[in-house]
């Protein structure tokens, strides 16, 4: 049995879950990241140590060991399990924000001192020196590494499979166990992943050289 338009159009349909999927950890991630990095740059040394705390356990710990913990978890202390699409989408919240929690912080400390100061003399507040000063220089800096992040989370949604989910690497599995082609199968499920991520790596690069942030 060969490879059929019914198969492309389900492993489409994956890849369609994987983008809705993306979109979901890199949202709630983006939110959750940019708390977590605000407070690893605030002046209370305890908000500074629970977030720190977190970034490092979340980053030393494997997605896919995340994601399990969120699908059979609640199961072991006797509650009903998560269906798999919050369940993967949760991981792949937490997991984000750790690592976008980095990149913002790093970003947001890479805005030179002198315009730190400058707003402390201008007797703004400190949100008003955030959001007026720091965070529209810091933003010009982030930009080309967060989309480049963003390819990553796309591909690391090839992990929810573990936790049911069909997604595009799970939906070109199904249909290899239907027509034992795995060859013809695969190539078609990674023409799809470039597909999507390309774009996302091409625009990361262009706005790169558009900002000239290697060169400040």
């Amino acid at each position: 049995m060969s490879l059929t338009p019914v198969h492309i159009e389900f492993i489409a349909v994956g890849a369609l879950w994987t983008i809705g999927l993306s979109a979901i950890g890199f949202i709630g991630g983006s939110v959750l990241g940019f708390s977590m990095a605000l407070a690893r740059i605030s002046p209370s040394p305890l908000l500074r140590r629970l977030a720190s705390g977190y970034i490092q356990i979340v980053q030393g710990t494997p997605l896919l060991v995340t994601l399990f913990l969120f699908y059979f978890g609640l199961a072991v202390i006797g509650l009903d399990s998560l269906p798999a699409i919050v369940a993967a989408g949760l991981g792949l919240v937490i997991y984000s924000s750790a690592f976008l929690a980095e990149i913002w912080r790093g970003c947001l400390e890479s805005v030179p001192k002198t315009q730190w100061e400058a707003a402390e003399c201008l007797a703004l507040s400190r949100w008003q020196r955030m959001t007026r000063v720091i965070l529209p220089q810091a933003m010009r800096i982030a930009t080309a590494p967060t989309v480049g992040f963003l390819v990553q989370i796309v591909k690391n949604t090839s992990l929810a499979s573990v936790v049911g989910f069909v997604e595009l690497a799970q939906a070109g599995k199904l249909v290899n166990n239907t027509i034992f082609e795995p060859f013809t199968v695969f190539i078609v499920v990674a023409v799809f992943y470039f597909a999507i991520c390309y774009p996302l790596s091409a625009w990361s690069r262009s706005l790169e050289r558009k900002l000239n942030v290697g060169r400040r």
